[in-house]
């Protein structure tokens, strides 16, 4: 059985949310019951200095949505820098009027949201680079992943290091509709429903949806939609390698006594093979 993220967090006050039509609404909505920026901001640094020795200062956030981590990295200090980059520009409007406009002065100099395809190097060197929601799914040919890896790795700075996220198993392959239900105070209880179609195991492509059910009974039928080739943690950090990083860690996703997945990653050269599982695949440079 898959869900998304475990670590979630309640984005923004409910006036502002109020405030939003139905389309700027899903936004708030995915970033209350996928997303986990909080946690990333504090733990996956964590890794890039065991890594590497060094703290990460410039972060870049491809495919970077709403950009709620960039905004949450540029919280932690003055030194801390973010980019955030998209070709969306309905949600990179949401980036800078929803979740920029509510942070500091300070720190809305620290961070940016670019139009900018993650295919393109950028001009500027980056610590760290991540790429979350199994967002670099969309490339869907090792010719296509492997110019991203290209692209990533001329972008990072000495010791620079990127972090993909993953996500398999066949729990995550099978047909299944998946419901979980998150209050929003003031609001309402909202469900979320996470949809999972036919895996084609010869093209290794898959579709998934989100839905959502309002308290008032309304649907945001198919607000996120997904097409998405299911990459396995070996070829890509066969890739990866093949892109020019020095060496690639997997963060796995550790069990409690009862064989239950417990949120806490550490690096492993082995895996269970869980029915569905997450992990983080680490590149450095």
């Amino acid at each position: 059985m898959f869900v998304p993220l475990l670590h979630c967090e309640l984005p923004h006050s409910l006036l502002t949310m109020m405030k939003m039509n139905l389309a700027q609404q899903k936004h708030f909505f995915y970033e209350l019951s996928v997303q986990s920026p909080r946690w990333q901001v504090d733990y996956l640094p964590q890794f890039h200095r065991f890594l590497t020795g060094k703290t990460a200062y410039r972060f870049r956030e491809d495919f970077c949505g709403t950009g709620k981590i960039s905004c949450e990295w540029v919280k932690q200090s003055k030194r801390h820098f973010a980019t955030g980059l998209d070709l969306d520009s309905p949600v990179l409007q949401y980036a800078n009027s929803v979740n920029k406009k509510i942070l500091t002065p300070d720190e809305k100099k620290r961070v940016q949201f670019l139009k900018q395809n993650v295919l393109k190097t950028t001009r500027e060197k980056f610590d760290m680079i991540g790429a979350f929601n199994f967002s670099y799914f969309i490339f869907h040919e090792r010719k296509e992943l492997l110019n991203y890896a290209r692209a990533v790795h001329a972008s990072l700075s000495k010791k620079g290091t990127l972090f993909l996220e993953i996500a398999g198993g066949s729990g995550f392959l099978k047909s299944l509709t998946e419901k979980k239900t998150f209050k929003v105070p003031g609001f309402g209880k909202v469900e979320q429903i996470w949809e999972q179609h036919q895996f084609d195991p010869i093209t290794a492509l898959n579709d998934y949806s989100i839905h959502f059910k309002l308290p008032n009974g309304k649907w945001l039928n198919d607000a996120f939609t997904y097409h998405w080739r299911i990459w396995n943690i070996r070829e890509v950090r066969e890739i990866l390698e093949e892109a020019g990083f020095k060496k690639t860690v997997v963060l796995w996703e550790q069990s409690d006594e009862n064989g239950k997945l417990n949120g806490e990653y550490l690096p492993t050269d082995q895996g269970e093979n869980f029915t569905s599982w997450l992990g983080y695949i680490v590149a450095v440079k």
